[in-house]
């Protein structure tokens, strides 16, 4: 018999055209939500907030994270929101925000959203390239020492954001710090890449153990976000103005997070994305990534070098 080489997956429920409108009513229900002080990760906080979960507040900034739940009790004014201190390209920082949230009574969902995008080549404070230290190694070791919380939480969750940036993406194994060629887009969509091989190598091992918990990926489209800081000047200009017709605003873009995070019929190994013009922007439905992000043994090889990176060992 042939070696089972791809990812074959379980053949989840469908979800179609789900807004942040469909999300259910979430009261008790716990979320961490990384880089939940803009963009996506401040939309997919303010929602699961006003339908009446807490929500933990993973941001560097401690000004930056009090602004925006000053915001969402503007609209909500019973949110129950906590910022937790978390810098995702700092092993120190996530083992101390992983540590602050495992004393929470309790852990539900973690919502792995902050990420970069194209900087010029920077190393973490541990010396990895930044976008894969950041995107992957960072989701990685935080999801990695949160995974026995989770187990003990209420039909837990994992959800790990890639982007349509993926399908050109490679997994540069030689050079995995980007010390002999660094390309920005390239970096950006390895990591990328890197987050879906992870997610389906978790969900992989998660299904091995028997583990109430599930994994699953979503991709915004193409969104107004603060991601595209790092786009060179001009570029930002032209789009801006026109922006409106091909790009979803933060809170369209956040959909398939909210999709992924709280849609009541999710099954494990499902990939969110939005719904029209070949993903780009619209209503979240379930999506499918390029075939290699399915393959076994990239992730399995990818896991083995992360855990070697982070010094984070998986309970599973």
């Amino acid at each position: 018999m042939l070696e089972q080489l791809d990812y074959q997956g379980t053949g989840g429920m469908a979800i179609r055209n789900f807004t942040d409108k469909d999300v259910p009513e979430l009261d008790g229900r716990v979320f961490f939500v990384t880089g939940a002080n803009s963009g996506l990760g401040y939309e997919t906080a303010r929602v699961l907030a006003g339908k009446g979960s807490r929500v933990l507040m993973g941001c560097r900034s401690e000004a930056r994270a009090t602004d925006a739940m000053d915001r969402i009790r503007a609209d909500f004014p019973k949110a129950d929101l906590k910022f937790v201190p978390l810098d995702l390209g700092d092993l120190q920082s996530i083992h101390e925000a992983a540590g602050q949230v495992a004393r929470e009574p309790r852990l539900d969902v973690l919502v792995n959203n902050a990420g970069i995008m194209m900087p010029p080549r920077e190393e973490t404070a541990d010396g990895f390239e930044s976008q894969f230290g950041v995107n992957h190694l960072g989701t990685f070791a935080l999801t990695g020492l949160l995974l026995n919380k989770l187990a003990v939480g209420e039909q837990p969750r994992v959800v790990i954001t890639s982007s349509m940036a993926h399908r050109s993406g490679r997994i540069d194994f030689d050079d995995i710090n980007a010390e002999e060629s660094y390309s920005r887009w390239g970096r950006y969509a390895m990591s990328k890449l890197a987050n879906l091989l992870h997610m389906y190598e978790l969900d992989r091992r998660l299904r091995a153990a028997d583990s109430p918990i599930i994994a699953a990926a979503c991709h915004p489209g193409v969104a107004d976000t603060e991601l595209a800081r790092n786009f060179p000047g001009f570029m930002v200009a032209l789009i801006r103005p026109v922006s409106g017709l091909f790009m979803n605003s933060a809170a369209q873009g956040a959909w398939p997070t909210l999709a992924a995070a709280a849609a009541p019929d999710v099954e494990s190994a499902q990939y969110f994305g939005p719904s029209r013009t070949g993903e780009w922007v619209g209503p979240a439905r379930e999506v499918q990534p390029r075939k290699y992000a399915k393959r076994i043994e990239p992730a399995k090889h990818l896991w083995r070098v992360s855990e070697e990176m982070t010094g984070v060992k998986y309970s599973i």
